[in-house]
C-alpha cells in the first residue's frame, strides 16, 4: 500500500474504505442521487466536464453520467478496489490518489464533493480548498454535513474521522471571486429521495 502521511488518508485507504464500498451501493442511492444532483445542475448552464473528489465507487457520477450522458467525467479516489470498480464504469477518468496529492492537470465546469470534507483532517482543509479552486473553471459545489461552527462527531466509534462545519462558508470568505449560486438540504427521513441529513453549496466563480 501507499504511504500515506494524515491518519485520515490511511483509514480510508485501508479495510475501513474497503467495508465502506459495500455499504454505499444500492439502486435506492442512485435514484436519491439522481434527484439530488438534478436539482444542483438546474442552477447551472454549461457544464461539459466534471471532476469529483473523492468518488468511492462512482455512485454520485453514475447519477451525472445519466444526466449529463455527453459530460466528461473524472474522479479522484484514494482506495484501490474502490478504483478498481470506477475503473469499470465506461467514460470516467479516475486519478488513484489522495485529494491531497491531487495536482489539477486542467479545469472543469464543475468540480464536487459528497461527504468526504467532513472526514478531512482540519489542519488539512485549506490545501483542498485550494485545489477544488484551482480544479474548477466555473462552479463548486459542496455536498456535506453543515454545522455553523467546527465540531467532531464520534464517527462509527472512531474519533477524528468527522468534522461538520461551514465548508462553503470558509472558502466563500477564502476566494473574493466566488458567489453563492443556490443550496438546499435532503433529511433522511424524505418520503421518496432520501440522503443522510446533508446540505449542497452550488458556488460560482464570478
Amino acid at each position: 500500500m501507499q504511504e500515506y502521511l494524515t491518519e485520515q488518508e490511511k483509514f480510508w485507504a485501508g479495510e475501513f474504505g474497503d467495508e465502506y464500498l459495500e455499504r454505499n451501493r444500492s439502486e435506492a442511492l442512485l435514484a436519491s442521487n439522481l434527484a439530488l444532483f438534478s436539482k444542483v445542475l438546474s442552477c447551472t448552464e454549461g457544464v461539459g466536464s466534471i471532476l469529483e473528489f473523492g468518488a468511492n465507487i462512482g455512485m454520485n457520477l453514475l447519477a451525472l453520467q445519466r444526466l449529463l450522458p455527453d459530460a466528461e467525467l473524472s474522479a479522484i479516489e484514494i482506495n484501490r478496489k474502490a478504483v478498481d470498480e470506477l475503473q469499470q464504469i465506461n467514460r470516467i477518468k479516475v486519478y488513484h490518489r489522495s485529494i491531497l496529492d491531487f495536482l489539477s492537470d486542467y479545469q472543469r465546469d464543475l468540480v464536487f464533493t459528497k461527504t468526504v470534507l467532513i472526514h478531512i483532517n482540519p489542519e488539512n482543509l485549506s490545501q483542498v480548498y485550494e485545489s477544488l479552486y484551482a480544479s474548477s473553471k466555473r462552479y463548486i459545489c459542496l455536498v456535506e454535513y453543515y454545522n455553523p461552527r467546527p465540531v467532531e462527531i464520534l464517527y462509527r466509534g472512531h474519533e477524528g474521522k468527522l468534522f461538520k462545519r461551514d465548508f462553503a462558508g470558509e472558502m466563500l470568505e477564502r476566494f473574493s471571486d466566488l458567489r453563492l449560486v443556490n443550496y438546499g438540504f435532503v433529511y433522511h427521513r424524505d418520503s421518496v429521495f432520501k440522503q443522510d441529513d446533508i446540505t449542497w453549496f452550488l458556488l460560482e466563480k464570478n
